[in-house]
């Protein structure tokens, strides 16, 4: 697997998995203590190769997204699903869990945020899809997430990342229609 862009991941265990899983150059953040020389190496990738963030998918890799995604625009973001970063003693979660495939599975599936198109999702069509203020919102947003690829959101935060990763009503609709369909079967 070739890949052009840098992969900025948190810490060493993280680079060694990707590194073996692509080839890809890495970025370490050292964890969510991200300094402002680590941002300005961020950004200068971004602006020669470009940078695709690729973060564990708990509080301190959604932080260090949130605070490169506000110093460095048009960043790409790959995402994997917390049960794919689960070590196999149960004892801990990260990127340098998982295995090559799924690694090399979420930087094909990334995203961009550098697209101008404006995407407005209504507070009232999450809600109306049970995405938000419903018993199952919780189990219906992890479902969504996964399926979409966008890393796992709280019922806050959810209207903001479709909107960032420019999923529209459209696209949101054909996810849901299979999430829907899933849980019929169920």
């Amino acid at each position: 697997m070739k890949i052009k862009e840098i992969i900025v991941v948190e810490g060493k265990s993280d680079t060694i998995a990707v590194k073996r899983a692509t080839g890809a150059d890495t970025i370490e953040t050292n964890g969510s203590a991200i300094d402002e020389k680590t941002l300005v190496r961020i950004q200068h990738a971004q602006e020669t190769r470009g940078v695709i963030v690729f973060t564990d998918p708990d509080y301190p890799g959604r932080r260090i997204r949130a605070i490169i995604e506000e110093h460095v625009v048009g960043v790409k973001h790959a995402f994997l699903e917390k049960k794919k970063t689960i070590a196999k003693n149960g004892q801990g979660l990260g990127i340098e869990h998982a295995i090559d495939e799924d690694i090399r599975e979420a930087i094909r599936s990334v995203y961009t945020t550098d697209n101008d198109e404006v995407t407005d999702i209504p507070l009232a069509y999450l809600m109306a899809a049970r995405l938000i203020g419903h018993p199952d919102a919780r189990k219906r947003r992890e479902k969504l997430s996964e399926l979409l690829r966008i890393g796992q959101v709280n019922g806050k935060g959810l209207k903001k990342r479709l909107e960032m990763f420019r999923i529209d009503q459209d696209k949101l609709n054909e996810v849901l229609k299979v999430l829907d369909e899933e849980e019929e079967n169920e």
